[in-house]
């Protein structure tokens, strides 16, 4: 039987380079899988249905939320994001690893929902670097930069909640680091109960047996 996967939140600062870690596993292994948030927003031209998001009215998603469909959610610029619980549970019935890539009060919610979730906090090698990061993208005002460090400052005081930080020097050597991590925490007992259940009822049967 396969092992059933495990649920893994990402997080980090903005210029961390989160989201190129995660096309990088995907990619790269085929045991994970990416969380598609439900969103009451507009699709965006290009965007589809079930791909980028699971588009849908703002009174179905209460509806959702009323019957415990959703792993998690929040309320932004006056539309509703989560992550529905059926896609995420069918994924990791399936024996992959399914990627939450949330901020710091996400991931603690997750975390005291789903003891048995794997958290991994992704940073530069140092706060000049992370400054030199979103310098370069060269896409955003000096204002919007001082507020994204700004905002750092407030998610460092919450890194010791994770399970692992992981330094993204070098993106190849990051992912690998990643993928290790998330192999050794499917092999923990806790993780493990199906398997650990199924040696003690055969040991138990040879003992009887041999009576």
């Amino acid at each position: 039987m396969e092992q059933k996967g495990i649920l893994m939140v990402l997080s980090g600062f903005s210029g961390a380079g989160k989201g190129t870690l995660v096309k990088g596993l995907l990619q790269k292994y085929d045991n994970y899988a990416l969380s598609i948030s439900m969103t009451t927003r507009a699709p965006r031209e290009g965007e589809r249905h079930g791909v980028e998001y699971f588009f849908t009215d703002k009174e179905n998603f209460e509806e959702t939320i009323r019957q415990n469909g959703l792993v998690e959610y929040a309320s932004y610029c006056g539309n509703y994001y989560g992550t529905p619980r059926a896609y995420v549970e069918e994924q990791m019935a399936a024996g992959k690893n399914v990627i939450l890539e949330i901020e710091i009060q996400g991931a603690l919610k997750i975390k005291e929902k789903f003891p048995d979730s794997l958290l991994i906090f992704v940073t530069p090698p140092s706060a000049e670097e992370l400054k030199r990061r979103l310098e370069k993208r060269g896409t955003e005002s000096p204002e919007v930069i001082a507020q994204r460090l700004n905002r750092a400052v407030e998610e460092s005081e919450g890194i010791e909640a994770y399970d692992y930080i992981v330094v993204n020097d070098d993106l190849d050597t990051c992912i690998e680091e990643i993928h290790r991590l998330v192999d050794a925490a499917r092999r923990a007992p806790v993780r493990r109960e199906a398997f650990i259940n199924k040696i003690r009822e055969e040991l138990q049967g040879f003992v009887k047996g041999a009576k």
